[in-house]
C-alpha cells in the first residue's frame, strides 16, 4: 500500500504516513457511497397471497428492487465502506472479490461508481445473465474450475495487483452494523410496525456468507424481540451439518446448485450461535417453489427466494397445525431474469436430473389446505 508522508528517522521517531491527497480521496469515496444509501428508496415488504382465516401472514421483504438487483447490493455498499473507512482501499486499487454472481455485480457497480477496477473469481458455472451484468457494470471475470477454488485464487489475484480483496466469506459478518442504521432486520421491524402480528414469530433466510443471517440474528436479541430465526440449506452445503455437528471446520467439497446461497464449507461470517433452527431444503423443492411464486404472484424470483419460501411455507403450516397465529418474514433476494437460461429452463432443469412434479405437489396441496407433507 502506497504512503506518501515522510519516512521514519533511523532511530524510529518521527513516522509520519499521512497522505492528505489519498484522505481526500476517501472522504470523497465514502461520500459517494452514503449519497446512493440516502437516495436509494428502502425495498418493499410485500405480502404473500395466505388465506385470511389461518390467522398466519406471510411477507417477503423484496431486495430485487436495489439498484443492482439483489439483497447483495447491502452487503456490497457494507463491504465497501469496511475497506475505505479501514484505510485499505484508496485511489486505485485494484478490487476483487471471489463471488458465484450477485454480490460481485453489486460490487462491480459500486467500484465502477468510484472509478476503481473489479475482477470477480467465480465458479465456470455462474450464469450467463450475471456474468454480463458483472461485465456491464465494468467487471472483469476470472473463472474457476470449482467453488472451493475461489478464496485462493481471489487472494492470490489481490496481492498480485497490489489490490485489495474484499473476501465477504469473512467479513460480511463484521461489515454491516447489527445494532441498526439502516440494516435489513431494522427495515423489516419498522415495516411490519403497523401489521396485524407485527412482531414475527420467524424470520426465514438462506445463508451465503452467513453475513444476513448474522445481522437479523443479533439484532433480535439486541432489540430482545422472542422472534425466531430460520436458516434454510441447499444440497451440498455445509453449513446444516456443520451446525448439527457443532463443527465450524465441516466440509463437502461439492458447490451449490442454488446460486447465492449454501457453501462447500462453513464460511467464517456464519455465526451458528444465533440461529434457532435449519432447515434442509432439495434443490428441487427450492425451483418449484421458486416458480410457485410467479403463479401465485406473478414475481419472477430466483432460486434462493425458493429456498426460503420452502422453508417459510413448512414454518406456517405448523403454526396451523399447532393453533398459532401470527406472522412470518423470508426475503425475495433477486429477480429471476438472471435464471433464465437455467432454473426457468426446462430442458436445464431436466439436465440436472431434477424433477419438479413431487415439490409441486406439496406446494399445491398447502396453498389447498394449509397442511405440508413434503415426504409424500
Amino acid at each position: 500500500m502506497r504512503h506518501d508522508g515522510p519516512v521514519s528517522a533511523p532511530d524510529g521517531t518521527d513516522l509520519d504516513r499521512s497522505d492528505p491527497a489519498g484522505r481526500a480521496w476517501v472522504d470523497r469515496a465514502v461520500a459517494a457511497v452514503e449519497a446512493d444509501a440516502h437516495r436509494s428508496a428502502d425495498t418493499h415488504l410485500r405480502t404473500y397471497p395466505l388465506p385470511p382465516e389461518w390467522g398466519v401472514d406471510l411477507y417477503l421483504k423484496d431486495e430485487s428492487t436495489h439498484p443492482t438487483g439483489s439483497l447483495k447490493h447491502r452487503l456490497a455498499r457494507s463491504l465497501f465502506l469496511y475497506g475505505l473507512c479501514s484505510g485499505q482501499i484508496t485511489e486505485g486499487t485494484t478490487v476483487v472479490e471471489a463471488s458465484s454472481g450477485s454480490t460481485a455485480v453489486s460490487e462491480a457497480w459500486f467500484a465502477r461508481m468510484l472509478g476503481l477496477p473489479f475482477i470477480a473469481v467465480m465458479p465456470a458455472s455462474t450464469s450467463a445473465e450475471k456474468v454480463a451484468l458483472i461485465e456491464f457494470h465494468g467487471g472483469r471475470c476470472h473463472f474457476v474450475t470449482s467453488a472451493p477454488d475461489m478464496y485462493g485464487e481471489a487472494r492470490r489475484l489481490a496481492a498480485e495487483c497490489d489490490g485489495y480483496y474484499l473476501d465477504q466469506f469473512t467479513l460480511a459478518e463484521r461489515a454491516t452494523d447489527w445494532r441498526g442504521n439502516n440494516n435489513i432486520a431494522e427495515s423489516v421491524f419498522e415495516q411490519m410496525a403497523m401489521e396485524r402480528h407485527p412482531v414475527p414469530e420467524w424470520v426465514v433466510v438462506g445463508a451465503g456468507t452467513g453475513g444476513t443471517s448474522a445481522t437479523i440474528g443479533r439484532y433480535l436479541r439486541y432489540r430482545r424481540f422472542p422472534t425466531r430465526l430460520a436458516v434454510v440449506d441447499p444440497e451440498n452445503s455445509a453449513f446444516l451439518p456443520g451446525w448439527a455437528a457443532g463443527r465450524t471446520d465441516w466440509t463437502t467439497g461439492r458447490s451449490s446448485r442454488i446460486e447465492g446461497i449454501g457453501r462447500p464449507r462453513v464460511e467464517p461470517s456464519f455465526v451458528p450461535t444465533i440461529v434457532d433452527r435449519m432447515i434442509h431444503v432439495p434443490d428441487a423443492a427450492s425451483l418449484a417453489a421458486m416458480r410457485h411464486l410467479a403463479t401465485a404472484t406473478g414475481r419472477r424470483a430466483g432460486g434462493s427466494t425458493g429456498t426460503n419460501l420452502w422453508g417459510a411455507f413448512g414454518l406456517v403450516a405448523e403454526m396451523l397445525r399447532t393453533g398459532r397465529q401470527g406472522s412470518v418474514v423470508t426475503l425475495l433476494c433477486d429477480g429471476g431474469e438472471r435464471y433464465a437460461h437455467t432454473y426457468y429452463s426446462d430442458e436445464w432443469v431436466a439436465a440436472q436430473g431434477l424433477d419438479l412434479a413431487a415439490p409441486a405437489a406439496v406446494l399445491r396441496r398447502f396453498a389447498e389446505t394449509g397442511e405440508w407433507l413434503p415426504a409424500g
